[in-house]
């Protein structure tokens, strides 16, 4: 039963995992992505629905357009593959209560925000708009975290980047954070509280530090490129999500607090 309920899931993030693929081509064109079939990118031929099976058909096409033999990105197939990976994860860690599905919905509306910002260097306000009601309904579904708790967590760490962004556009001429990061922060934090959504914050400052120094350091990348950062507070919410707590209270082991 257990694996066959792990099955149904799989399948379920899957499906769901192809639909953020159509969200992440469409949204940054402006395409609504319900009034439009699918099309392939190159020749522009309409695609049946057996064309658009999650991971069965990239593999049975073998990553390639049926009519004109343009190579299909296997990024669609690792998105899908994602989302079934977090749909599973969710519910192996929330088990069976109404946090699994909502960690889900807000995971997957982070994976598009992530890979959408390192396609465009902008986070779509309609995404943080979709998170905004998960992040008011975690209020029922993970009542541990207090009313106060959200409220300071939603401004926590945006207040601070705010700040920061609106300082060095002064001094500097450019900012040191995107809008779309800050609005996307403030709601992450309500949804997770603020002690969460600081170790979230320090994630992302450590992964994308991380990269940064690499960039820089094999050439790729020139001092005072911007990189996008949204992928990185992505990251670090999904972490905190699931860790948060149990790293916190690892920390603070160390000190005997």
């Amino acid at each position: 039963m257990q694996l066959y309920i792990y099955t149904v899931t799989a399948v379920f993030g899957l499906c769901i995992g192809s639909f953020l693929n159509v969200v992440i081509y469409r949204l940054p064109k402006g395409t609504f992505f319900a009034n439009a079939r699918s099309l392939c990118p190159s020749c522009g031929r309409q695609l049946s629905w057996f064309d658009l099976i999650p991971v069965f058909s990239w593999l049975a096409l073998r990553g390639q357009c049926r009519t004109c033999k343009a190579n299909i990105s296997p990024r669609y197939l690792i998105v899908e593959l994602s989302a079934a990976g977090l749909a599973v994860g969710s519910l192996w860690r929330f088990g069976y209560t109404a946090l699994s599905p909502l960690a889900f919905g807000a995971l997957a509306i982070l994976l598009a925000v992530a890979l959408i910002d390192l396609d465009t260097m902008e986070i779509p306000d309609a995404l943080v708009i979709a998170l905004t009601p998960l992040a008011i309904a975690a209020i029922w579904a993970q009542p541990d975290v207090s009313w106060l708790s959200r409220v300071i967590g939603f401004f926590a760490v945006s207040l601070p980047m705010l700040g920061l962004t609106k300082l060095t556009d002064v001094w500097m001429g450019k900012e040191a954070f995107g809008g779309g990061d800050v609005k996307l922060i403030a709601v992450c934090g309500f949804l997770l509280g603020w002690q969460c959504v600081l170790a979230a914050m320090f994630i992302a400052i450590l992964t994308g530090g991380g990269l940064s120094v690499y960039l820089l350091a094999s050439g790729k990348s020139q001092r005072g490129a911007h990189i996008p950062f949204g992928p990185h507070l992505c990251f670090g919410v999904a972490a905190a999500l699931f860790w948060g707590r149990q790293a916190i209270d690892l920390y603070l082991g160390l000190f005997g607090i």
